[in-house]
């Protein structure tokens, strides 16, 4: 409410022709008193001044109540969002597998621990942590290669059936080479850990570690592994790398091929592409000999179990094509060559991974060289060795530093001697691979768990122990390396322990789902919706607001108890588990009390107070969420989605029969009669915001970005940052375009202030709109332009350009959070100051005599008095020359009322005011309306949170339940676990911001009301 100098005046005036009017008859009463004199005089003076002080403690009462319910209304929402809070926190802890991400890396120039060169170096040319064994790597990986597709099959015997599943013994050539060569190949059953999906399998089978989804670091919002990782020792040490196939490389090694030859992989329903590419290039590659690793990734047998799964006749070809390819690479490979085919995961019988079951974990493992390799035959079953193992064992066979996260264990049978002849040489060699195994981890440890705590302290104390005790050992039987096999065997055994111990240590930590936590939290998501629905059915109820401060009691009551328990057993202390005991703990009273109701028989619709096609179409958006298909469309489905909403809800208002004037509705409807009453919409307003809503859906699908699952999509150039324009006229004109908008932005809202406000006051928040806001346009356009010609500032100013495009948004931010505090401070800014000359008086119609005496007087004469300050405020540059502040009341076009003839309501009995003014039409009273019903305002705004935190709560919950029922899903990881992130954050930053919004909105009504009564105190004065 933005009063000027007149309407200031003129309001001041008309309080003091009150108040002057009640002083005089007050005064007349007096005399008459006086005159009599006595003791009835002084009873009369002492039954007043009860009354009036009664009246001034009612009056105090009634503001000390509205200040209360203000009050719980804010806590009671701000419950309710954590409820959402520590539901989602107990559903993440248990979905989404985190873990820090180290940047160090290995070097040869630093050895992982003490001691000199580990036996078998010493002496060797070019020898790094240990001498290599192989010049040369060929690596196939073939998706989703499960291990029984690789198993060899047993030959049934005459009258015995054969075996009719297309997928077995498709892979002859393993078998084969496994019956010819026993000592140069070995076929093993390698598990990976979840979860199962192709971008995080291959950062286990490079960096030797558990990727998580969440991989916590200084690559967020890139899938460029940073961490320390096999290609990056390769290309470290010189040797030139080559891949083909699968274009997720790409992306997580940058530029570090020599040669690349990359295929989309997205396209799960092409089988050929990719394979079909590499082996166009493969042999060529393989005999043109400018390679040290040649990397292949065959894609075909995961599509194919996508497409098909793995029973079906396409299975068994796609795997005969991957024999044929691995017959003819062992055809080429030489002496210092070895060839490694492995499959990143495997597939369930429907042809899916990403989960944890057997058959996604189990895949196939291959190892093959020309030369002896193996002192013994194969065993009879594979053997079973974790996946990330090839890390390290691949890097001491190459001579490279062994990755610094690695965690995986060597295979130590690959370290010892061909010829059995030496079993102690061999032994030994074995226990030295060990150790710097051991040193490498021991190391990680120590710097991982100074940098994070999330690993068990007393495991990791025991742990590190062992390490010692094995580590003492092996040092004193390499100052007697001659005989001693059993401490030798002793130490191997230390030393596996210890590398399978903490391998343990960090899959309990970091890979694995907690089924337990994850319903928990989405059972205490719907729990909080659920409580959403009834609360704002309960608010409108009397004597309901001193109930919304119980459950805060009853949740820290539970915390307590929670925390007591826990400390009592000796178990950790859970943050996120007292956050949900807090939240369980807080909803029992809720629950009680609907339960206590449940028998009152009253309609089921009551529970659900939200129009019908809104709630189609949140169990529409609901069950949506379920779709990979609709998450990756959701840009373009749910405008359509939300057009249709506002189509039907524009259809349900004319069939009711409240969309026309009732002079049109001349055709009787089914459940309408014409002679029903007034319309409570108008039909022009309903139409224009339908228009209106529908426009803006329309410009919002112009900004759009498309998802890399749509390749055939093209984002909305809009989007695009100015750095990315070519040509400098092009960006010149897009930058001065933008900053256009912006300015014109500022002109709107200044003009609009400016229309009901008077912008010359030397209050804070005054200032602030004269000179904050155009400030942070200004920040704005300047951080646009840096940010946009960085890279063709001249190399002098390159890092004042950097430091200011820091600075700058960081200003832009402080500005809009100071304003942000300015107007929750001083919502409402009125400066009052004389003026020359008679102020012109005007009447008041009141029923009563005196000035207001009671919250109903002023009531009545509250609405007057605006109307007359408006109406100086039309003139007010004209008249005035003082300077009067304004309120920042940006809520305002949404409590103004519509212009047009409006009869005031009329309560009943209240005579006296319909004989005053039988057919007053009511102006607007805009922010006036605050101040109606104080009791029925904040239960307004009470139902508003918590119906708006019951829409953002249904979306989170879809997410919750896709999350966790589709954890097996192929596009888990891509598509639903990014969703449920979304929409956590979006939950938490709009329930922030309706928070601040509804603490603004209360804060303005309170300004108004204290403004209004200093003012008649100022008077009565």
């Amino acid at each position: 409410m933005i009063p000027s100098n007149s309407a200031s005046v003129a309001s001041a005036a008309l309080l003091g022709e009150l108040l002057r009017r009640r002083r005089q008859m007050a005064m007349g009463r007096r005399q008459m008193v006086m005159g009599r004199g006595g003791p009835r005089a002084a009873l009369s003076r002492a039954c007043l001044s009860v009354v009036s002080v009664c009246r001034r403690r009612r009056r105090a009462s009634g503001r000390r109540s509205s200040r209360m319910q203000k009050i719980s209304v804010l806590l009671f929402l701000a419950w309710v969002s954590f409820l959402f809070y520590a539901g989602i926190a107990l559903f993440t802890s248990g979905f989404l597998l985190t873990r820090l991400e180290l940047t160090n890396h290995s070097s040869c120039q630093e050895p992982p621990g003490p001691g000199s060169l580990p036996w078998g170096s010493q002496g060797k040319p070019g020898a790094c942590w240990m001498a290599s064994r192989f010049s040369r790597l060929v690596l196939v990986l073939v998706d989703a290669l499960r291990f029984d597709f690789a198993q060899p099959q047993p030959s049934h015997g005459p009258g015995e059936p054969p075996v009719s599943l297309p997928f077995l013994g498709k892979l002859n050539s393993l078998q084969r080479i496994l019956e010819i060569q026993p000592h140069h190949a070995r076929l093993y059953q390698s598990k990976a850990d979840p979860p199962t999906t192709t971008m995080q399998r291959l950062k286990a089978l490079t960096t030797g570690s558990l990727p998580t989804f969440i991989d916590a670091g200084s690559n967020f919002a890139s899938y460029a592994i940073v961490e320390d990782n096999l290609i990056k020792q390769l290309t470290n040490a010189g040797r030139h790398v080559v891949f083909m196939g699968d274009d997720t490389w790409k992306d997580l090694f940058p530029g570090a091929f020599s040669q690349a030859f990359f295929f989309p992989s997205f396209n799960v329903r092409d089988l050929h592409t990719v394979d079909n590419g590499i082996l166009e290039h493969l042999y060529p590659t393989m005999d043109g000999g400018e390679w040290d690793v040649l990397i292949a990734h065959f894609l075909g047998v995961d599509h194919c179990g996508h497409k098909y799964g793995p029973h079906h006749p396409e299975m068994a070809k796609k795997l005969s094509q991957m024999d044929q390819v691995i017959q003819g690479l062992v055809e080429r490979l030489e002496n210092d060559t070895l060839l490694v085919v492995i499959g990143d995961h495997g597939m369930t019988i429907t042809g899916d991974h990403g989960g944890d079951s057997d058959l996604e974990i189990s895949a196939a493992l291959f190892l093959y060289s020309p030369k002896a390799l193996f002192p013994r035959v194969p065993p009879k079953e594979p053997e079973i060795v974790p996946q990330i193992s090839l890390v390290p064992t691949l890097a001491l066979l190459l001579g490279l530093p062994i990755p610094f996260g690695n965690i995986g264990e060597v295979m130590a049978e690959l370290f010892a001697e061909a010829e059995d002849s030496q079993p102690h040489s061999s032994a030994l060699a074995q226990a030295s691979a060990l150790h710097l195994n051991a040193q490498q981890v021991s190391r990680f440890l120590h710097t991982y768990s100074a940098a994070a705590q999330n690993l068990q302290v007393k495991e990791l104390h025991q742990l590190q122990n062992l390490f010692s005790k094995a580590s003492a050992d092996y040092q004193r039987l390499l100052q007697s390396p001659q005989g001693a096999e059993a401490a030798l065997q002793t130490v191997i055994t230390e030393l596996q322990q210890f590398l399978r111990g903490v391998r343990a240590m960090c899959i309990e930590s970091w890979a694995r789902f907690s089924l337990g936590r994850m319903a928990g939290g989405a059972a205490l998501l719907a729990a909080a919706c659920f409580l959403c629905l009834l609360v704002s059915q309960w608010a409108t109820y009397p004597g309901f607001h001193p109930f919304l401060l119980t459950p805060m009691a009853c949740g820290l009551a539970s915390t307590i108890v929670c925390a007591g328990l826990l400390a009592t057993t000796g178990l950790k202390l859970d943050p996120v588990v007292l956050g949900a005991m807090a939240a369980v703990g807080s909803l029992l009273p809720f629950l009680w009390k609907a339960w206590a109701g449940w028998g009152s028989k009253r309609p089921l619709a009551a529970l659900f107070p939200i129009p019908g096609p809104v709630l189609l179409f949140l169990l529409i958006r609901f069950a949506a969420f379920f779709s990979d298909s609709f998450v990756v469309a959701e840009a373009r489905a749910t405008p359509f989605l939300l057009g249709s909403l506002i189509l039907l809800l524009v259809a349900q208002l004319h069939w009711e029969g409240k969309l026309l004037p009732p002079k049109l509705l001349t055709i009787p409807r089914l459940c309408f009669s014409a002679s029903a009453g007034q319309p409570r919409h108008s039909g022009t307003h309903a139409l224009g915001l339908g228009v209106g809503l529908l426009l803006c859906i329309r410009l919002a699908g112009l900004f759009h970005r498309c998802p890399e699952e749509t390749p055939a999509c093209h984002s909305s150039p809009w989007l695009s940052p100015l750095a990315s324009m070519v040509g400098g006229r092009a960006k010149n004109l897009w930058y001065g375009a933008c900053v256009g908008a912006l300015v014109a932005l500022l002109a709107a809202v200044r003009l609009w202030l400016c229309r009901y406000s008077n912008l010359k006051s030397p209050e804070p928040s005054v200032l602030f709109v004269r000179w904050g806001l155009p400030l942070m346009v200004l920040g704005t356009a300047a951080y646009w332009a840096l940010a946009s010609g960085a890279d063709e500032a001249p190399p002098r100013l390159r890092a004042l350009v950097a430091g200011a495009s820091v600075v700058l948004p960081r200003a832009v931010a402080g500005l809009a959070a100071s304003g942000l505090m300015l107007l929750l401070w001083r919502p409402v800014t009125v400066l009052v100051k004389a003026t020359t000359g008679t102020p012109r008086t005007r009447t008041v119609l009141t029923p009563f005599s005196g000035p207001p005496t009671s919250q109903a007087d002023l009531d009545y004469v509250v609405p007057q008095i605006y109307r007359h300050m408006q109406e100086e405020f039309r003139g007010r540059l004209e008249r005035t020359k003082s300077q009067v502040g304004c309120p920042l009341l940006l809520l305002w076009p949404f409590l103004c009322e519509s212009q047009g003839a409006r009869k005031r309501w009329q309560p009943l009995g209240n005579e006296a005011e319909a004989r005053v003014r039988p057919e007053e039409e009511e102006e607007p009273r805009m922010e006036m309306r605050l101040r109606d019903a104080p009791h029925h305002f904040n239960a307004a705004l009470l139902q508003l949170g918590l119906k708006y935190l019951f829409v953002l709560g249904i979306q989170i919950l879809a997410c919750a339940l896709a999350a966790s029922i589709l954890r097996r899903h192929l596009m888990v990881w891509k598509v639903f676990a990014p969703k449920f992130i979304f929409e956590a954050m979006g939950f938490i930053v709009s329930s922030v911001g309706l928070f601040l919004g509804i603490a603004l909105v209360m804060r303005v009504d309170g300004a108004v009301s204290s403004w209004f009564r200093q003012l008649i105190l100022a008077q009565q004065r």
